[in-house]
């Protein structure tokens, strides 16, 4: 089993991590740091740049969290996954048997969230798996 995290360095995340750092030694179980890294656009040469740079933006942020979690002793792994993030991380999750799908919200309203398709808000429709949604330091 292991504690999935949805991880793109944005506030929400950043807290996020923190709560999925100690689930993860509490438990005993690695972590998957996920970052999707689906581009918008369509196929061509545009898309094919824009895509390096979001999967760059995705290397960077993931790196910053696995020295997070090397620093308190919690086994990871790193995915990128070039899918919408709330695919990714229910393909991840039902890869490695996830226990937890752990993310971090920005606090958009619910009807925001509805409306424009967060993905918190998707995940909690969708994923088999618990999710845990970590609120925003106020």
């Amino acid at each position: 089993m292991a504690v999935i995290l949805g991880y793109d360095e944005s506030p929400g995340a950043v807290r996020a991590l923190r709560v999925a750092l100690e689930l993860s030694a509490a438990l005993a179980e690695p972590l998957v740091l996920v970052y999707g890294a689906a581009a918008p656009g369509g196929p061509g040469g545009e898309y094919q740049t824009h895509q390096e740079a979001v999967r760059e933006a995705g290397r960077l942020a993931l790196g910053h969290a696995v020295a997070a979690a090397d620093a308190v002793g919690v086994a990871t792994t790193v995915e990128i996954i070039d899918q919408k993030p709330a695919q990714a991380l229910l393909e991840s999750a039902s890869r490695h048997g996830a226990r937890f799908i752990v993310v971090g919200s920005w606090g958009e309203s619910p009807v925001r969230g509805a409306l424009l398709g967060s993905t918190p808000h998707k995940l909690l429709h969708l994923s088999p798996v618990p999710v845990l949604c970590v609120p925003m330091e106020t």
